[in-house]
Parts: C-alpha cells; structure tokens; sequence
C-alpha cells in the first residue's frame, strides 16, 4: 500500500487550502493509497532552515538535523511514496509556514557537488496546490507564474516530478459585511464560491488519485 503526505500549510484548517488538500487526499485514498495529514499552524514550533549544515555531514547527509515540530514531517516525507501540499497565497508568495517546510525539505537534499546534485535517491511525485484571493487569470500579468515556475522547479528537482494546481477568487470570509472591503462583490465571491468551488474540488479529488498512482 502507497503511503501519501498530505500537508495543509494554511492556518486555517477548513477553508479553501484544506479542503483542497484533503480533497486530494480522498482522491489518493480511492487509489488505495494510506493517508497523513498535517496542518503545519497546528504542529510544536518550528522555524525555516537555521543553516547550520548538518545535512552536508557524511553522517547525516540528506537528513535534516534541526529537531523541532517539522521534524516528524520531514520524516514522513521521507519515507512517503507521494506528497501533496497546499497553500495560501499570501502577499504574492507561499505562507509563511508553508517556506519554512520548504526551506528545510529542499536544502537538505542539496549536495553543493557538480554531481550527484541531490542526495534524494528517492523520488516520489508531488501536488503543489495554491488558493488566492486573486484570479489566476491575473498571475502572469502580476508574476504569480514566475514564482510557482520557481517552486515546482526546486521540487521537481529536488523532490519529485511535480504538479501544480491553482484555486483563485476564492471566498475569504463567510460574512463580507464585517469588513470594509470596497474591492469586492460579496454577492458575486459566494456565487463563485458555490458553483465553481465544488469543481475545484474534483479536480482536486481527481490530481490526488493520480499521485497514488503514479510510479
């Protein structure tokens, strides 16, 4: 039976990324796949990469050394056999939990030799999904593109191949008529919400099942 990751890098925990993210996961589960979830708002504290090399160590080569909430994640990682992993977008870029996993899962695996590149002798494949306020019809114009290009690269190298999916105009809030937010058409941010939402999550359900099945 596979053993597929499934990582909520959103703090909160049943909003759109989330439910994406478990929605791939259900689509893994239907491929037979074992399933485990972490919300990373939710682990012991933790930070990005400290540089302090460890993980070049002949002793710990490819290991991240740093013991702190990431560690039980990057060790289910690293005996996964699938990874799926979703975030915000915040500020034009991934959450700010979301970087600090990624900071230590990509570095570790960085030899600093012209060959091999990597000490990741096991490569597994990877659903990178991103949810935003903004349409992703509007990434290219601002360079939301450029950044997720960059993103799958390091993953795609370092981790495995790599699968992007993007949910944009997403609904922020259940009650817009708290805030002040004079950018938005709440009535139209629901509609969208309730028809084209439910459709995301099938994609989703759909790019999980194939993570599990892929080789």
């Amino acid at each position: 039976m596979k053993k597929i990751v499934a990582i909520n890098a959103s703090p909160r925990t049943t909003w759109n990324t989330s439910l994406l993210v478990r929605k791939a996961a259900e689509g893994a589960t239907s491929e037979g796949a074992q399933i485990e979830v972490f919300d990373l708002y939710k682990l012991e504290k933790f930070t990005g990469c400290i540089s302090c090399f460890g993980c070049k160590l002949p002793q710990h080569q490819g290991v991240c050394v740093c013991k702190d909430g990431l560690t039980p994640v990057l060790d289910a990682i690293r005996t996964a056999d699938g990874l799926i992993i979703g975030t915000p977008n915040y500020l034009g870029d991934v959450s700010a939990a979301f970087r600090s996993l990624y900071e230590r899962l990509i570095f570790q695996s960085l030899t600093y030799k012209l060959e091999p590149r990597s000490y990741n002798n096991r490569r597994i494949p990877v659903l990178f999904i991103m949810t935003s306020n903004c349409s992703e019809e509007f990434y290219s114009q601002i360079g939301y593109d450029k950044m997720l290009e960059n993103y799958k690269n390091s993953l795609s190298g370092m981790v495995g191949p790599t699968t992007v999916m993007v949910c944009g105009d997403t609904l922020q809030v259940d009650d817009y008529s708290k805030y002040d937010w004079t950018m938005f058409h709440p009535e139209v941010k629901k509609e969208r919400h309730e028809k084209v939402f439910p459709k995301e999550l099938e994609k989703a359900f759909l790019a999980g099942a194939d993570i599990a099945r892929m080789e």
